[in-house]
């Protein structure tokens, strides 16, 4: 199954075998005081520079996220949207909570984006997918619901399922759905990381879907998180991961290595790529 996201004139295909697509993650003020401060300047001379760090390490999306504490995002979002599209010609996706920050974004920012996200509550179901229908745009959806998160991968699925069944009723294509399975914090729950690999084999195997998942989540609170990052990415890529959120700079080494074992990567082409571009 395809997805194809576009920037102005840029185009990019999630396929549900592979090869990985990255979706750059920094754009987000979390934990980054230096966005949220010249975001209250009005500035995005820090939003174009993560912009282009992430492009230069193989991000092939970026994911746009302004949101801190007082922010009128309805403003905010579509004006570094706007920023970031007279830069660079690359296809967003969009991050917000507020239904109308990211319609406000989409009104502006052209191409195809992805909206983060949709789940399985009827609040979002509801506020959402006429959005992404009426302006083309593809959907993250995540795995929990009106009763919270699950700790059952079958569980998991079926909310997948309501998901795609409910976009597609929408009008939105079956392809324009991508899941996010949940990677939670393995400190918190040691089968955390089992139970998110086992929801991406189901969606992959039932569904046929592409799947995303904030890719850094399952090391937080421990030592060596760029190992624990790399050795779960790996392993979600072999059980049908397509298109994480992550910090390119981090991560695309160990997804291009994942991906040219897993004989994606003919000749290599795409591993020397990355090979020459960080050790430059």
């Amino acid at each position: 199954m395809n997805t194809i996201l576009q920037g102005i004139s840029s185009e990019v295909v999630i396929n549900s075998n592979g090869p990985v697509v990255i979706i750059g993650e920094c754009i987000n003020p979390t934990r980054r005081k230096k966005l949220v401060s010249t975001l209250q300047e009005g500035s995005f001379d820090y939003v174009l520079e993560l912009a282009e760090s992430q492009i230069k390490a193989m991000a092939d999306v970026l994911d746009v996220n302004v949101g801190f504490p007082g922010v009128d995002d309805v403003k905010l979002l579509p004006a570094a949207v706007l920023a970031i599209r007279d830069k660079f010609d690359i296809p967003l996706c969009l991050d917000s909570p507020n239904p109308k920050a990211i319609e406000a974004a989409l009104k502006v920012a052209g191409g195809k984006c992805l909206i983060n996200s949709v789940n399985g509550e009827e609040k979002s179901m509801n506020s959402l997918l006429p959005i992404a229908k009426e302006y083309g745009a593809a959907i993250i959806g995540l795995t929990m619901d009106d009763d919270g998160i699950t700790h059952d991968p079958e569980k998991r699925l079926a909310i997948a399922e309501k998901i795609l069944k409910r976009a597609v009723k929408a009008g939105i294509k079956e392809e324009d759905v991508i899941i996010d399975p949940l990677a939670m914090a393995v400190s918190a729950d040691p089968m955390a990381c089992v139970v998110t690999l086992e929801t991406i084999r189901l969606v992959h195997q039932k569904l046929g879907m592409n799947i995303t998942q904030g890719a850094s989540n399952i090391s937080f609170g421990l030592p060596d998180r760029e190992i624990l990052n790399a050795a779960f990415m790996s392993l979600s890529i072999l059980y049908g991961l397509t298109c994480p959120i992550a910090n390119p700079e981090k991560i695309t080494a160990a997804v291009r290595a994942t991906d040219l074992i897993m004989g994606r990567d003919d000749y290599a082409v795409r591993f020397l790529e990355n090979f020459q571009v960080t050790n430059r």
